[in-house]
């Protein structure tokens, strides 16, 4: 079947073979509110202390380089989004851009960031509200936060809608406190005073040194490419989504920067957090307390498990979700994934299986002293991985397909995305390097499995005979 022209239109999914069964309900304001509670705009909050630990103080630097290399791929999103506006993000990409295998293994490998992210995402919220109320274990706030967002999630995209724009506010709120408050602690002698040294410091500049941070950082950037995931529950012209995710990104990237920059010039310890990183996940807090006190250090606390396991999770399973279910109306995940509530519209199994492997992989990392940075690193290794089938994809559909001459945007924009992406994967941890491509290895098996029992890999619209 040929490809539908771009259009201004909202797509008709028949076009490409899938019935229309998700609510189409979500504005542009609602994907760029999703987009950045997906990214959380205090998600330094959580992992600060290992990016300034892994980036040698330059925290503000590694946000710096992970944000520019984020916008080289969400303007590649944006390309992709205009050609095939439906769910399954990279995966539908790969696979209709490039080749359905490809498509395949490219959604196998972001599945170990969506699948983990919002394990990790819970396991931080814990942390942090144990943190908080020490009496409560880490373990029972896990499982708490993974039925409240999978009660919301349950009752429709709508309902999800409308708990982001409510956090978002408040998130905001408690970011401006800790600006304000911060900003002021300096200006009066606290800590080490205005420097430059979060952004470049030549004591402890290296190459290979700040992209290993940018491999943690860039975890706050992953939300923007979630916006993809909810193609087909958008009511706008399919541009607008590529819109919301370079907006999303963008102003989410200015907040990370200023606050990482403020952090970084309050920390109590920086030789010992240079040394030893930061097991606890507690150094923007207590880089918090030197700014304000213990008020200020239980607020940023609080707001981050707020905001990272309830506010993040949820959309990151609602991503998750909507990622599943499009592999599984493609046959290449479990059928029983593609089921719809036909209630609230959304895939409910896939939802469902989604809290119960949060559930299972948070407690287990809860056990273990390194379970927030493995899991970081896991996650990033995933997604950094699947962005770059994503930028060969624009490459090959719209220029060695299509014959575009528009090279700035279909070329050198996905070239310069892609061999930023590959220089971060290869400096990656060498534990999530191992892991991943244990991973990696996985999903080749299974497609040659595929292979073997007649069920190569095919998209709906693409081939003759094939069924949505």
């Amino acid at each position: 079947m040929a490809q539908p022209p771009d259009g201004p239109s909202t797509p008709d999914l028949e076009q490409y073979g899938y019935r229309q069964e998700l609510s189409r309900s979500l504005t542009f304001t609602d994907l760029l509110i999703y987009g950045l509670i997906f990214m959380v705009p205090i998600a330094p909050f959580g992992i600060f202390g290992s990016v300034y630990s892994g980036s040698g103080g330059m925290v503000a630097l590694a946000y710096v380089i992970g944000m520019v290399a984020m916008v080289f791929t969400a303007l590649s999103y944006a390309q992709m989004v205009k050609a095939f506006p439906m769910a399954g993000s990279v995966y539908s990409y790969a696979g209709r851009g490039i080749a359905p295998p490809v498509g395949f293994l490219a959604g196998w490998v972001i599945l170990l960031d969506y699948v983990l992210v919002p394990g990790l995402l819970y396991l931080v919220a814990s942390v942090a509200m144990h943190s908080l109320v020490p009496g409560v274990p880490v373990w029972l706030w896990l499982v708490a936060f993974v039925l409240l967002n999978t009660v919301v999630n349950y009752f429709g995209i709508q309902m999800t809608a409308r708990v982001n724009k409510i956090m978002l506010i408040a998130e905001l709120i408690v970011l401006a406190i800790f600006l304000a408050i911060g900003i002021g602690a300096l200006a009066s002698g606290k800590g080490a005073g205005f420097s430059f040294s979060p952004l470049f410091n030549a004591d402890t500049f290296s190459w290979s040194v700040v992209f290993g941070a940018v491999s943690i950082a860039v975890l706050s950037f992953l939300g923007f490419d979630g916006i993809s995931m909810l193609a087909e529950e958008s009511r706008e012209d399919a541009r607008q989504i590529g819109r919301a995710m370079v907006g999303a990104l963008l102003l989410a990237g200015v907040l990370f920067i200023v606050q990482t920059w403020v952090a970084a010039l309050l920390v109590p310890d920086a030789p010992g957090l240079l040394a030893n990183g930061d097991p606890e996940g507690t150094s923007f807090y207590d880089a918090a307390r030197v700014a304000g006190g213990g008020w200020l250090a239980n607020l940023t606390a609080l707001a981050t498990a707020i905001a990272w396991g309830f506010a993040n999770s949820l959309v990151a399973q609602a991503a998750t979700s909507r990622l599943l279910y499009a592999m599984a109306r493609d046959r290449q995940m479990p059928r029983f994934l593609a089921r719809i509530n036909e209630r609230h519209k959304v895939p409910a199994n896939a939802t469902l299986l989604v809290a119960a492997v949060s559930l299972v992989l948070g407690l287990y990392m809860a056990s273990r002293d390194d379970g927030i940075s493995l899991l970081s690193t896991l996650v990033n290794f995933g997604a950094m991985t699947a962005f770059l089938a994503l930028h060969v994809a624009v490459v090959v559909h719209y220029v060695v397909r299509q014959g575009s001459r528009d090279w700035l945007r279909h070329l050198i924009g996905p070239v310069i995305g892609f061999l930023i992406l590959l220089y971060v994967v290869i400096n990656a941890d060498i534990a999530a390097q191992t892991l991943g491509f244990i991973w990696l290895g996985i999903g080749v098996i299974i497609l040659i499995t595929f292979y073997l029992t007649g069920r190569r890999p095919v998209l709906a619209g693409l081939a003759e005979g094939s069924k949505p």
